[in-house]
């Protein structure tokens, strides 16, 4: 098979030729126009060569960048899924300052490649239900075994990572699944996030539980929770909350105050069988729906705009 550029030097001269010839027969046609009209012609042909074969080069360096760039995803996702493996498997190491490493590991996994961050969170979240206990959980001044406070901080590590890798409050979007079913936590802090479906469904909540300001866009499960004396009072903060879909606090024991303040109910809700040890707080709170909310004595709801509002008996 012939190259194309002998080809178009062929046509090129082919073209310059009869043109040329084509020309001298003209009486009117000067020698010198007919010439370099015919260079012109068979000119246009080398131009277009060349445009084409530009064209070529360049189709071919595209098709190498889109490969080689395939290449380094297929890599990138390789990697990725091996650091995820390490870190997951390193999550049962001896070592407690290994394992927090694997937790920060993990979170900078889901940093860097968005598509982790629900993974993360779910391996997050199951490493906090692993069954824990402290010397101080049993309402016991003595305090916890030196192996009890290292894994201690390694959950504290844990839930804080959880926090950063909630979205803010105040973005678009529904936001990530947490399921902390049965979870022993400790200055559980998720305030002012965006969070999708929470469960909460026999968690063991100590010293405080912040959710104030965060918006759930799922369901939200708290039943049977509870907040234990543990180390300081188990506290419950949930001021300025929005609850988009159900919220459900069926059987929570609360054994400090509780706030609820500006809160907004906006799914079925219930607090069928909570029990509060001290004082709650529902002042300013709303609810779209008053057949299941049974709030705690000292509180009823009046009819309100769109709804119903909370107010003292």
């Amino acid at each position: 098979m012939r190259s194309p550029l002998l080809w178009t030097l062929i046509a090129s001269a082919v073209l310059l030729c009869g043109v040329g010839g084509w020309l001298l027969t003209d009486p009117a046609t000067s020698r010198s126009e007919a010439l370099k009209t015919a260079g012109l012609a068979g000119g246009a042909v080398v131009a277009l060569y060349a445009l084409w074969l530009n064209d070529r080069r360049r189709r071919v360096e595209e098709a190498r960048q889109t490969i080689e760039q395939q290449r380094h995803d297929v890599d990138r996702e390789r990697i990725s899924d091996e650091r995820f493996a390490k870190s997951v498997e390193l999550l049962g190491h001896e070592a407690d300052q290994v394992r927090v490493g694997a937790l920060h590991a993990l979170a900078g996994l889901a940093r860097t490649r968005p598509e982790y961050r629900q993974t993360v969170l779910d391996v997050l979240c199951s490493y906090l239900r692993r069954p824990f206990t402290h010397g101080r959980y049993g309402g016991s001044r003595h305090d916890g075994t030196p192996e009890e406070e290292r894994e201690l901080q390694v959950r504290l590590t844990a839930q804080r990572l959880i926090r950063d890798l909630l979205p803010p409050s105040d973005v678009d979007g529904p936001g990530p699944d947490l399921d902390l079913t049965g979870a022993v936590l400790e200055y559980f802090d998720l305030s002012h996030r965006r969070i999708g479906g929470l469960l909460l469904r026999h968690a063991s909540l100590y010293s405080s539980t912040n959710l104030s300001g965060c918006v759930f866009t799922g369901q939200a499960y708290f039943t049977a929770a509870g907040t234990g004396p543990g180390r300081l009072v188990g506290v419950f903060r949930c001021r300025n909350t929005a609850f988009l879909d159900r919220a459900w606090f069926s059987g929570t024991e609360f054994s400090e105050w509780a706030t609820f303040s500006d809160t907004t109910f906006a799914g079925r809700t219930t607090f069928k069988g909570a029990k509060f040890a001290k004082d709650v707080m529902f002042d300013g709170a709303s609810f779209a729906d008053s057949a299941e909310v049974q709030l705690p004595e000292g509180w009823q709801l009046e009819p309100g705009y769109g709804g119903y509002t909370a107010v003292r008996s």
